[in-house]
């Protein structure tokens, strides 16, 4: 069975997809980037996006239920690998160990000519 996730918390799908599913003992939270649910603007610099990435995933895992804690894998879209580093700053500020399980990649375009977007997998057993 799956089950729909949404909260106002968190940008609205910009097309035909979930915030995230809730399938079996996992959630599946969709790619989050960096827009400011409040204004629907999205936020300047790989900083404050990533800042504004994290805070939208929280609040998706928050109405889930859920934390940080409980993901197990991110999957992180950067636009720059030159940003790789203040990315996994900001990033590890918001986990603790044992972190998740993660992979970057480098892209060349993302939706809205943002600089990052993450998705997570989350385990809630």
């Amino acid at each position: 069975m799956r089950k729909e996730i949404h909260t106002e918390k968190a940008p609205a799908a910009i097309g035909p997809y979930s915030q995230a599913i809730e399938a079996g003992d996992f959630i599946y939270v969709s790619g989050q980037i960096g827009i400011n649910p409040e204004t629907g603007d999205v936020v300047e610099g790989i900083e404050e996006q990533t800042k504004q990435v994290m805070q939208n995933l929280q609040a998706i895992l928050t109405e889930a239920g859920r934390d940080f804690s409980h993901v197990v894998k991110f999957t992180i879209y950067i636009a720059s690998m030159d940003d790789f580093a203040t990315v996994n700053d900001i990033y590890g500020s918001y986990l603790s160990k044992p972190y998740p399980a993660r992979a970057t990649v480098e892209v060349s375009q993302l939706p809205k000519n943002v600089l990052i977007e993450m998705d997570a997998v989350v385990y809630t057993n």
